[in-house]
């Protein structure tokens, strides 16, 4: 008919739509794909790190000594290492001081020192950066017992080229100075030691984020009068924040747990105990005295220092990030 339109019945409104198609197995194929891929490094780092870390964790609540090692029992006192370990004064007079100080001033010297030379081999031509840079990754790539003899060398009390200088200047007398058996020159000789087996890595690192730093942004602030220290300070400083924060964090991490560089100096290994840091005090009292439960403590307590250390600083990082 003419008059007659043709409509079809309006669908339901549950029906207007069907529903979407659930995709909820392979989604979830998609999300554990991932870790099935890390899944065998995951695996090397539980057994090679996270069991260390626990079965320290589980020696530090007992009193372990040489007997539970040849017994194989052990003896549960859950805090009392802790306890004893917290009210010991060598602690907070000696250990703690020793490795809190030593660490920021080597911490602050490697990185100063390492950004230093960065700027300057930033300045040199391709060829002689590569030539400066082969000669102090020499130093880096030096073992660290190889690199405390040397120091220790430099500075012996009788052939030492240190005291051989300062006689020939009418410094000190004939005998000499023995360097090591006070704290101060004695960490001062470690510092140098850490300073120069780390800065090639700080000077490498920062120079990798100065060569992606724009040239037009110092050409501004050269327009704007800005000196040398001004352009580090606003242009630099701020473009390299992030990389500043890893080498700080990794130098705190490495300076904090120093052990051969102590150790292998004349008085580190247990005979002059005002020079002992956190790491060698721990070695000492569990190997030395087989105190393996105060030891651990003594590890576990290092350990809960550097992880809150490196929550702060990547904290405040990430604050100073999201207020930019």
């Amino acid at each position: 008919m003419s008059g007659t339109v043709l409509t079809r019945p309006a669908a339901s409104a549950a029906g207007s739509a069907p529903p979407p198609r659930r995709r909820t197995l392979p989604r979830l194929r998609k999300q554990a794909r991932p870790w099935l891929l890390l899944a065998p490094a995951l695996l090397v780092i539980g057994t090679l790190l996270v069991y260390p870390l626990g079965r320290v964790v589980w020696l530090s609540v007992q009193d372990y000594g040489l007997r539970n090692v040849v017994s194989g029992e052990s003896d549960y006192i859950g805090a009392d290492n802790y306890v004893r370990l917290l009210s010991e004064p060598y602690l907070w007079q000696i250990a703690l001081p020793n490795t809190v100080v030593f660490a920021a001033a080597a911490v602050g010297g490697t990185v100063v020192f390492g950004t230093l030379v960065a700027l300057l081999l930033r300045t040199l031509g391709p060829v002689v950066r590569t030539i400066v840079i082969s000669c102090i990754m020499v130093a880096w790539a030096m073992p660290a017992v190889t690199g405390t003899y040397v120091w220790i060398w430099i500075f012996d009390v009788d052939r030492g080229i240190v005291r051989q200088a300062l006689v020939a200047l009418g410094l000190i007398g004939a005998d000499g100075v023995n360097w090591f058996t006070e704290r101060l020159t004695f960490y001062a000789i470690v510092t140098l030691n850490i300073v120069h087996h780390g800065f090639p890595f700080v000077a490498v690192t920062v120079l990798a984020g100065l060569l992606t730093v724009p040239r037009e942004l110092y050409e501004a602030a050269m327009l704007d009068g800005a000196g040398a220290w001004q352009r580090f300070r606003h242009v630099t400083l701020p473009t390299l924040r992030p990389v500043f924060a890893v080498v700080t964090i990794l130098s705190t991490i490495w300076d904090f747990k120093v052990f051969a560089q102590v150790y292998l100096m004349p008085g580190g290994s247990g005979s002059n105990m005002e020079v002992l840091n956190l790491g060698v005090w721990s070695y000492i009292r569990s190997f030395g005295r087989q105190e393996y439960g105060l030891g651990s403590a003594i590890a576990v307590m290092l350990t809960l220092m550097l992880l809150a250390i490196t929550i702060v600083y990547l904290r405040a990082l990430f604050r100073d990030e999201e207020l930019r």
